[in-house]
């Protein structure tokens, strides 16, 4: 069994320092980077993650390790995954071994199964070995876990290979890895029995790196209709078919979300059908968080769709918060049918944590403003883009302007046309929770403003 290093809940830190997110997911000390290893399993979401949980570890990573009910509210557990001989814990994946094809199955809960790599030559005890692929198994419900006997299950392909995705194809009864590889190469690996893969193609993706995902999901709106969507860690993606040897690209590569921190995305394997969410979660890369015992944050669980363009050819991924975060509104503030105008008096809006709904129309030659503690949004319609942060995307097709805003301490996050777009940026705020919409040129109607305050997940 595997030594874990324990988070002690009882003592852990109260999670309301002043920078602290309060509905976005932190560790309680230390850095995070990539989610790791998301899967669901008897009614706990599991998240993983990149974490140096003290200053002295260096470029050692463990697996940090949190679960929850409801995606919002998160239970620290001991570290999963520690370095050893064989490298620093990087990146992976996490699936639930539910055909039994490890063997290892003793009762009624399936066999966690988590993928790694393992980091060769970063750490002194593991100097001159290779990037490799291992393997690690809980029959706790990932409470506990050890790495499995034929270790590395991939060996070396290329440079610094890391970062696999591992997923089911049913149509062929095989086991899927996505590897990151060199460059802008990617490479597709198959097994039946998740110890003995083999390379089955190689992608070049132009642009795109790291933290390889690869799903299937429905086109919505077009029963019967699916397509495999293979995203890169800038969240790049592609949308083709595969069956089970060749992924053919159909449409891509599109940027998923045009802020500045958003990276490493990844979702959850293991969602039951009775579910049926395709739900993804992407480090807020690049947060700063001075003073504070922690830095780095998660962005918020989110929801992907896949539906037709009706702006170009193929297919979009919309992306938008998932439903329980619903459950955190306390009574909100409503305005209807009113008139911006350029020199006018603003929209105020007020609150640390908040989540908001935007629908107007800004035509061109208009441009509106949301301006979130000293972090503006703009709306133009003359560009048809939304900004934030320095950074632009487009808006979605028709004359109304759909908004949905998530601000939290030290993050923003906006879902554009019902996640057609979307844009994430951290930022240090004004000490003050005042916020306001207005007017910066021409004129816009506003026909529904409303805003939730959230409550704090840490309390």
């Amino acid at each position: 069994m595997l030594p874990s290093l324990w988070i002690p809940t009882d003592s852990a830190p109260p999670r309301d320092e002043p920078l602290r997110p309060q509905f976005h997911f932190t560790a309680p000390a230390g850095w995070l980077n990539d989610p790791n290893g998301l899967v669901y399993l008897a009614g706990e979401w599991h998240l993983f993650y990149q974490w140096r949980p003290r200053p002295e570890d260096g470029p050692d990573k463990h697996w940090g390790h949190a679960v929850s009910r409801d995606l919002l509210h998160w239970t620290d557990l001991p570290v999963a995954l520690s370095p050893d001989e064989n490298g620093s814990v990087w990146s992976g994946s996490a699936i639930v071994d539910a055909r039994n094809a490890l063997g290892l199955r003793k009762g009624r809960t399936p066999v966690l199964a988590a993928f790694y790599t393992a980091a060769g030559g970063i750490t002194p005890e593991s100097a001159g070995k290779p990037f490799t692929q291992f393997l690690a198994v809980s029959s706790d419900r990932g409470r506990t876990w050890a790495r499995h006997p034929s270790n590395p299950v991939l060996p070396h392909v290329a440079d610094q290979n890391r970062d696999p995705k591992v997923v089911f194809h049913a149509p062929t009864g095989r086991w899927i890895m996505a590897l990151y590889l060199t460059g802008s190469t990617f490479g597709l690996f198959a097994s039946a029995d998740l110890l003995r893969w083999e390379e089955i193609q190689r992608l070049e993706i132009p642009g795109c790196w790291e933290c390889p995902d690869f799903f299937e999901m429905p086109v919505a709106g077009e029963p019967g209709q699916r397509r495999w969507v293979f995203t890169a860690a800038n969240g790049w993606y592609l949308v083709g078919s595969f069956d089970g040897r060749r992924f053919r690209p159909e449409a891509g590569p599109t940027p998923q979300d045009a802020g500045p921190n958003h990276y490493a995305v990844q979702t959850f394997s293991g969602v039951p059908p009775s579910d049926g969410r395709t739900i993804q979660i992407a480090w807020m890369a690049g947060g700063q968080y001075p003073g504070m015992p922690f830095t780095q944050q998660m962005g918020i669980p989110s929801e992907l769709t896949l539906r037709r363009d009706p702006a170009g050819s193929g297919w979009r991924l919309h992306r938008t918060p998932v439903r329980e975060l619903r459950r955190l509104r306390g009574a909100p503030v409503r305005r209807a049918s009113f008139v911006l105008r350029e020199g006018g008096r603003p929209a105020d809006v007020r609150g640390e944590l908040l989540d908001l709904e935007l629908e107007a129309e800004v035509p061109a030659g208009a441009a509106v403003e949301l301006d979130l503690r000293g972090l503006p949004l703009r709306l133009d319609g003359t560009k048809r883009t939304a900004s934030l942060a320095g950074r632009s995307a487009p808006l979605g097709p028709g004359p109304m302007t759909r908004l949905r805003v998530l601000l939290d301490r030290t993050s923003v996050e906006a879902f554009v046309d019902d996640g057609y777009s979307t844009l994430s940026a951290c930022f240090l705020p004004r000490p003050d929770d005042r916020s306001e919409l207005r007017a910066v040129r021409g004129e816009a109607r506003v026909r529904r403003l409303a805003v939730w305050p959230l409550r704090s997940v840490w309390r």
